[in-house]
């Protein structure tokens, strides 16, 4: 009996320490979403808001992966952001839920897809991917060594029921995604895990963002099919000519992370960063050499990147950096005036109610942007915003001001663009009353 429970002991051991190795080897988690649909089919049993918020916290977060828990911290999702999505989009969860289940028996794929990447990259590092349940502000992302999947964007497909939706931004994302699409995300999510550096102009951050579709599509042993990459292969030359005038500056509202507000498609910053990437790698003699180039160049290094380009043999003419960064300052669109005061002036009757800004071009109406100054919220006049005129040429802002006080705030370019696209010119607006 004694010799029998020493071979179970034994047995029992083996079977942890294999469990346990197993374990610290692992480089894909899907538990995440389980866990998210177990918490959502009970948030279905009941319409108390306080019993689903228990439901998602108990069941989703607290049980979460430390890549849950990540993603939560960099896209800002709670449980009461789940929850309000829950009872705003049924459909959407209902057609969602059965290619997220898919996307688990893709980890094996996804293993062998990694092996397949060190192969052409024998220095890559180590990460974890996690595959999680988002609150759809993301369909992937890094954060440190680990890859964050959000499988609710990650997995939709032409057939996934978008109705319930205002914006078409998914609808455009889900247009030519398939489920076997989730391999190759991991993997350009896995090559950002190896890059240093953020850029700081447009050249710069689609290099990044196109690193990464380039050295996929080498895993793959196949051409990408994004939405983004079949649009730019059809209209390559253009586009070269529309990028070469931005790619100096950092404007980059036209071409990255635009899926909201893109006039013919997002994300080309994408296509032409993995245009780019695929030019230097063509025009490269050694080819490992090149991948290793492309994956550990320095993005933050300005110099470094505008090297890379000139090595790529991209624009077959010479680049006038000077030239092209005074041809996009001449399309910015500024500020004239405005009304009723004048900037600088030091006699403004601390009645007026309304100040108009008055732009050199009508501008897009999708957004605006005002910071403080230095100085705070003290010296800030605004009491809200009334928001364009019908031409888009003015903004209106509401004001509330007291006597022989000093105000300012500066107009940022961050939101503020032409209806061509072009960012605001940034300008500081300060003013006294009598």
């Amino acid at each position: 009996m004694m010799q029998r429970f020493l071979v179970m002991v034994f047995v029992f051991l083996t079977l942890s320490y294999i469990a346990v190795g197993q374990n610290k080897n692992q480089k894909v988690f899907i538990s995440d979403i389980d866990n998210f649909w177990s918490a959502y089919d009970s948030c279905r049993t009941t319409t108390d808001s306080l019993q689903q918020l228990h439901y998602i916290q108990t069941l989703y977060i607290d049980k979460g992966t430390e890549g849950l828990k990540a993603f939560m911290k960099a896209r800002d999702y709670s449980a009461e952001r789940w929850v309000s999505l829950i009872r705003r989009l049924p459909r959407f969860w209902n057609s969602i839920r059965p290619n997220t289940l898919a996307a688990k028996s893709k980890a094996k794929e996804i293993e062998s897809s990694i092996q397949k990447l060190r192969k052409l990259y024998p220095e890559l590092k180590e990460a974890k991917m996690y595959f999680t349940i988002g609150g759809l502000r993301s369909g992937g992302t890094t954060t440190d060594d680990m890859v964050l999947i959000g499988a609710e964007i990650a997995t939709g497909d032409p057939s996934t029921d978008v109705s319930e939706f205002s914006s078409k931004w998914l609808e455009g994302v889900f247009k030519n995604q398939k489920t076997n699409n989730i391999v190759s995300l991991n993997i350009h999510e896995y090559v950002h895990t190896q890059q240093k550096g953020e850029p700081e102009t447009l050249l710069g951050q689609s290099l990044k963002e196109g690193a990464c579709d380039f050295i996929t599509e080498l895993v793959m042993g196949k051409p990408l099919q994004n939405n983004y990459i079949v649009y730019g292969r059809e209209h390559r030359n253009e586009l070269k000519e529309q990028f070469k005038l931005d790619m100096f500056t950092s404007a980059s509202g036209n071409w990255l992370y635009n899926g909201s507000n893109a006039k013919v498609m997002a994300d080309l910053g994408y296509f032409m960063g993995y245009d780019i990437c695929k030019s230097y790698y063509t025009h490269s003699n050694d080819k490992k050499q090149a991948i290793k180039s492309i994956i550990e160049l320095n993005y933050a290094d300005t110099a470094a990147v505008e090297s890379f380009l000139a090595k790529s043999k991209y624009y077959t003419e010479p680049i006038n950096k000077q030239e092209l960064v005074q041809r996009f300052k001449a399309k910015q669109p500024f500020v004239v005036r405005l009304e009723p005061f004048s900037n600088g002036d030091t006699l403004v009757d601390a009645k007026i109610k309304e100040l108009k800004i008055v732009f050199s071009v009508p501008m897009s109406k999708q957004g605006y942007s005002i910071n403080l100054s230095e100085r705070g919220r003290e010296y800030a006049p605004m009491a809200g915003v009334e928001g364009f005129s019908e031409d888009g040429t003015c903004f209106t802002l509401m004001l509330d001001m007291k006597p022989d006080h000093e105000y300012e705030f500066i107009i940022t370019d961050k939101s503020f663009k032409s209806t061509e696209g072009y960012p605001l010119r940034p300008y500081e607006v300060k003013f006294k009353t009598k």
